[in-house]
């Protein structure tokens, strides 16, 4: 843990959260520039603001104002927070749409952070092109920005339900790519993977590989997502990919069961499998760290 980030105190809140925390180098993004500054953000993913399955998640009005309370409760606050998609359970009323991207929006803006960054996930977004999110959400569905010597990318794999990028997309992201050197710090966000995960599952980007392919000769590069509601790492070639948790239902992983299921609840261990990431950026020469931070009971 980078010790002039975090007081002991932050240390402990984390750990106590209701489980392991997890802290891994990050390939990518670890070296570059001498005076690039220390900073840190947080990724909270699948929220899915609406779903209602007490067998599932009892407390499903709950966990998201649980992250909320511990985020704000951190001496040493993120420069900025990230969600990566389905911010709201699907629905076929858009009305009904509406109303829980409002009510998100609402609680999302309880959060203390200089800056609060979403993008949509299928669920927000496929059912109408992303028609209701720009409208209560506000912005586009793919679009860059900078932060202290990191270039972030954030790309839209949901709004076309095929699920693709689609040829104007890519096409944006060469452009945009081709402004970068080669040894810049890239970090991508996504909500469904890039790579073919598991295209039984809807685990995988059909032209994913596209992005990849323009991102490969980029030597500092990775990419976080969401979608498949646990912590997974993936490597493709030097380029890092990391799924994060979801703060409303875990689902089963690859190979741990013969379909997508939701995890039934375990009232001896709430809130398992649920939870969310810090992502440090260090100095030049000190690898990016993560922590995975377990919604607190």
């Amino acid at each position: 843990m980078d010790e002039q980030r975090y007081s002991r105190r932050d240390f402990m809140q984390m750990a106590g959260v209701g489980g392991l925390v997890f802290a891994s180098g990050l390939p990518g993004c670890a070296t570059y520039g001498q005076s690039r500054p220390d900073f840190n953000f947080i990724q909270l993913s699948d929220i899915h603001w609406g779903y209602d399955n007490p067998k599932v998640n009892p407390d499903s009005k709950g966990t998201l104002r649980k992250a909320i309370a511990t985020v704000n409760n951190l001496e040493q606050p993120p420069d900025f927070i990230v969600f990566t998609g389905d911010l709201t359970q699907t629905t076929d009323d858009p009305k009904v749409r509406r109303q829980r991207l409002r009510e998100f929006r609402d609680m999302a803006a309880e959060l203390k952070a200089p800056k609060v960054l979403f993008f949509a996930g299928e669920h927000d977004a496929s059912l109408d092109r992303g028609e209701a999110y720009q409208e209560i959400i506000g912005g586009p569905l793919y679009y860059t920005f900078d932060h202290k010597g990191v270039h972030f990318i954030v790309l839209d794999n949901i709004s076309d339900p095929a699920p693709i990028l689609g040829a104007k997309q890519i096409e944006w992201l060469k452009t945009d790519l081709a402004r970068q050197q080669p040894d810049a710090p890239i970090v991508v966000l996504t909500h469904r993977p890039l790579f073919s995960l598991y295209p039984q599952w809807d685990w995988a980007t059909r032209d994913g590989m596209a992005a990849i392919d323009l991102l490969m000769p980029y030597k500092n590069v990775a990419v976080f997502y969401g979608h498949i509601h646990h912590e997974h790492h993936h490597m493709t070639g030097h380029i890092a990919h990391h799924a994060a948790q979801s703060l409303m239902f875990p689902l089963s992983p690859v190979g741990t069961a013969p379909q997508k299921t939701q995890l039934p609840w375990d009232a001896a261990q709430p809130y398992k499998g649920l939870g969310y990431r810090t992502v440090q950026a260090t100095a030049a020469g000190t690898p990016q760290r993560m922590q995975e931070l377990p919604v607190k009971a």
